[in-house]
């Protein structure tokens, strides 16, 4: 039989998180001592929606620039498989309150983005035509509207 590594996002129990929200979901360090935080960033209720794959990629593309804008040491933003929100792993220690301001200033720059979106041609992009700015500053709009928080893990009970 093949063992498969633990992921973390199987142990959380996701009937009893409340999107929108800030989790950290997970910290490491590397061989030289770097400390990297991963956060699950939550726009919508787990199993109660999902963000088209247009307005997904097209959030993708925006965060990826924005959340660099507020915050420092950003490594990776990229989608959620299950189409609810984001990850993004940054280098250095937790600080779910500077990641909470940070994606609230980035979501209300997603929310007010008026002009071509980051990224997008042939040359850019694997998917160049597949993205919706109508509706990622939907949900942009919305996340900000409901009240961003820190959300503790909370791990299924096994």
């Amino acid at each position: 039989m093949l063992l498969m590594a633990n992921v973390e996002s199987f142990d959380l129990d996701h009937t009893k998180v409340y999107a929108p929200y800030v989790r950290l979901a997970g910290a490491k360090r590397t061989p030289r001592g770097d400390a990297i935080s991963k956060y699950d960033l939550r726009l919508l209720q787990p199993n109660q929606g999902a963000i088209s794959p247009s307005a997904l990629h097209t959030l993708e593309h925006l965060l990826a620039g924005y959340l660099r804008d507020h915050l420092e040491d950003v490594i990776d933003v990229s989608p959620m498989g299950c189409r609810t929100g984001m990850y993004m792993s940054v280098l250095g220690e937790a600080d779910e309150e500077g990641v909470l301001v940070a994606f609230r200033a980035a979501l209300q720059d997603v929310a007010e983005h008026d002009r071509p979106i980051p990224g997008v041609s042939e040359l850019e992009c694997g998917n160049y035509r597949d993205h919706d700015l109508a509706q990622a500053r939907i949900h942009a709009r919305e996340a900000l509207e409901a009240g961003l928080k820190i959300q503790p893990t909370l791990l299924i009970e096994r």
